[in-house]
């Protein structure tokens, strides 16, 4: 019978006070634009059979004997074209979310812990959660950066969590927030978004909303994430005031030779220009926080490749990041998963009690 290896901890206290954190995770990058950082990268992202659901032995076959010999320098290439002073701008803009969320928090007077992790590479979520529990946090609240949940995704962020558990005896007490596609604090916040980048640009003759792809295969297996991506955009439009002819859904990032979900971006992207459409917009409301997939696959090569099939104009509208209506979704989308655990920190009658107190209440029991 499997038994997990513990890792030694500190004696159990009676009456330690309740603390509560919040786990903002987000999908993961390199630490560097450098082709053996993005190898170890790609390993880690590309072997979790969550990702990738060809036969392990045959995936890692491919994956080490092809696939991370040729990609990660074509990879650190893109990445260079985006990275800046801070470091990659998916960590950068996840810290800030974290950051300016712990600040919301404490305007308000709620003693909640706020960090970020990443699913893959720099900070791991196991690390995270180390640290937690190391500075007395009972109850952690998981927040992936997915608003729209997918096998592929959100449910790899819950088995990193596991795995951690498998190695703790005292576990936290864990509450997961599945997905929040529909939820009017998001829909809100990409309104806005929207607006204000059309207060200064003008309004496009279409929006395209661009989600992450995933195999077509997904969806007949049950995953949700094409349906939610669809209420995504249909209540987006709605927010906005557009009919359904002045939007469309796309994905993007496909991987390999196998079907994704269709319609892909690029292709849609050149054939609006040879249909005569001389202005898109589009925006990528599946991602939280920019990155390599928004500010180079997007900003760089869809562009490019809408403005050679003939196109006139093209606006990519950024991500949420850390704007203010945003974080302010996220404080209230977590207290709803926090109900029932008191906000507030620990007060001195709250405190550990004493060994003579603690023993004289184990001989009672």
């Amino acid at each position: 019978m499997f038994k997990p290896a513990f890792n030694p901890e500190p004696p159990f206290t009676h009456g330690q006070a309740p603390r509560t954190a919040v786990l903002l995770c987000n999908l993961g990058t390199p630490d560097a634009p450098t082709a053996s950082a993005v190898r170890r990268y790609l390993a880690e992202f590309l072997g979790d059979h969550r990702v990738v659901e060809i036969p392990r032995l045959i995936w890692m076959a491919i994956l080490h004997g092809i696939i991370l010999r040729v990609r990660p320098a074509k990879s650190a290439a893109k990445y260079a074209t985006i990275w800046t002073d801070e470091g990659s701008p998916l960590k950068v803009w996840t810290d800030k979310q974290a950051q300016a969320l712990q600040q919301v928090f404490n305007s308000h007077g709620e003693a909640i812990t706020v960090r970020y992790a990443m699913r893959y590479g720099n900070p791991s979520i196991a690390s995270r959660l180390d640290e937690l529990k190391a500075e007395g946090v009972t109850r952690v609240l998981v927040l992936p950066a997915y608003p729209q949940y997918s096998g592929t995704t959100t449910a790899s962020v819950f088995d990193a969590v596991y795995s951690w558990g498998l190695h703790s005896r005292v576990l936290p007490e864990f509450r997961f927030i599945n997905h929040y596609h529909d939820h009017p604090a998001y829909i809100q916040a990409l309104a806005e978004r929207v607006r204000t980048h059309w207060a200064e640009n003008g309004q496009p003759e279409r929006l395209v909303m661009s989600f992450h792809g995933v195999p077509e295969r997904t969806l007949h297996l049950g995953d949700p994430y094409h349906c939610e991506c669809y209420k995504t955009a249909r209540l987006l439009g709605e927010a906005l005031g557009l009919n359904k002819s002045q939007y469309m859904v796309t994905f993007q990032s496909r991987f390999g030779k196998a079907k994704w979900l269709e319609p892909y971006t690029e292709p849609t992207l050149q054939a609006l220009a040879q249909q005569g459409v001389k202005r898109v917009d589009l925006i990528c409301p599946g991602f939280t926080s920019d990155c390599l997939e928004t500010l180079e696959e997007i900003s760089q090569e869809a562009k490019e490749a809408y403005l050679h099939a003939g196109g006139e104009v093209f606006h990519y509208i950024p991500c949420l990041n850390d704007s203010e209506t945003w974080i302010q979704g996220l404080h209230g989308l977590s207290k709803e998963h926090m109900g029932g655990w008191s906000l507030q920190g620990p007060t001195p009658s709250s405190l550990a009690i004493s060994r003579e107190q603690a023993l004289s209440l184990g001989a009672k029991h």
